[in-house]
């Protein structure tokens, strides 16, 4: 009986595991419907942007100025997502930056943008920013305000736009997962008015726009937010995973 029990108990994980892996895929495909998402395209030739603050950076080598570098796209969402893209369109000569730094804010984008952006002209240009802005404010290391934030955001939309105006906007949601380490309760309901304001820069400059927040919400449904993020704000490597798979959600070939 003891074997026939553990017999049955391991095909019932087994089951529950194949059903979590497969909801993964059915995470996403959800959060984008709801959210209503459109798709951008990628050509020929194309130069694609990974912008942003620690999220991005991921640890990449700000040394390495070289496109489709594993260094230099560091060890995040933006390297899984940039690989993916190198390997489902070999043919279409793709060139793929990750400019990411660690702690910024937009302002902090702004300062940096010529070098960083414009002077690359790329075709596709994906931005996530916005929970240093926040975070930061939090914390008493910033005095910035969500008026100041969607000041900010649409001002380099605007000047982006004008010096690229052909530009591909993928405008990604900031995100948090409450009740791992950093992020708790004080947390809200401040903190949605930004994610707010990124979704309104995305309708307004006719961007693609990752919803990851609700990415994130039904992700916890499947494991703990620990698994996701170890502080409720940066990626674990499944995390980073789950980020790029978003991310490839809103391209087409």
């Amino acid at each position: 009986m003891n074997h026939l029990t553990s017999r049955r108990n391991f095909i019932k994980a087994g089951s529950i595991a194949g059903v979590s892996a497969l909801s993964i895929t059915e995470i996403i495909t959800t959060a984008f419907a709801e959210a209503k998402v459109g798709k951008i395209s990628i050509g020929q030739n194309n130069t694609v942007l990974f912008q942003g603050d620690s999220i991005t950076d991921a640890g990449r080598n700000k040394e390495n100025m070289n496109p489709n570098n594993p260094s230099a796209l560091g060890s995040g969402y933006a390297m899984i997502a940039g690989s993916e893209l190198l390997f489902k369109y070999p043919e279409k000569n793709l060139k793929v930056y990750n400019k990411g730094i660690s702690g910024n804010k937009v302002y902090q984008l702004a300062e940096r943008w010529d070098a960083d952006c414009l002077d690359l002209k790329p075709d596709v240009l994906s931005i996530l920013i916005g929970v240093n802005d926040y975070w930061h404010k939090h914390d008493g290391k910033y005095n910035g305000t969500i008026e100041v934030y969607r000041k900010d955001y649409q001002a380099l939309l605007e000047r982006t736009k004008k010096a690229l105006p052909n530009v591909k906007l993928i405008i990604a949601e900031p995100f948090a997962v409450p009740e791992v380490k950093a992020v708790d309760k004080t947390w809200y309901p401040e903190f949605p008015e930004y994610q707010k304001a990124a979704r309104d820069m995305a309708n307004q400059f006719d961007a693609a726009f990752i919803p990851y927040q609700s990415v994130f919400d039904k992700a916890v449904k499947s494991a703990p937010g620990s698994y996701w993020t170890p502080d409720g704000v940066h990626p674990t490597l499944a995390g980073a995973q789950l980020m790029a798979q978003a991310w490839m959600e809103v391209v087409k070939g």
